[in-house]
């Protein structure tokens, strides 16, 4: 998905052909190595919640760094407005 904008766990498996499996999606993007070149920080939870941050604060916050560089910008409450930052692919 390209800069400044962002997909859930749930929207990546549908489109994986995995409907359901948004818990598999996150296990797979956790077991990447350090400094992969996939956007990982570009998948949030349900709703726009930065799902990192129930792991590790460093995490979180590193996710959340990199979104605002992006210009992706966040709520009072931490989320991310789906509709206005939410990646569509060509379909």
């Amino acid at each position: 998905m390209p800069r400044g904008r962002v997909a859930t766990y749930g929207q990546i498996a549908v489109l994986a052909g995995m409907p359901r499996q948004a818990r598999l999606v996150g296990y797979a993007l956790h077991a990447l190595p350090d400094h992969s070149p996939l956007p990982w920080h570009r998948v949030l939870g349900a709703g726009g919640k930065l799902s990192l941050m129930k792991l590790s604060v460093s995490s979180g916050l590193t996710q959340r760094m990199r979104l605002e560089r992006e210009g992706v910008r966040f709520d009072a409450r931490g989320r991310v407005d789906l509709t206005r930052y939410g990646w569509r692919p060509r379909g």
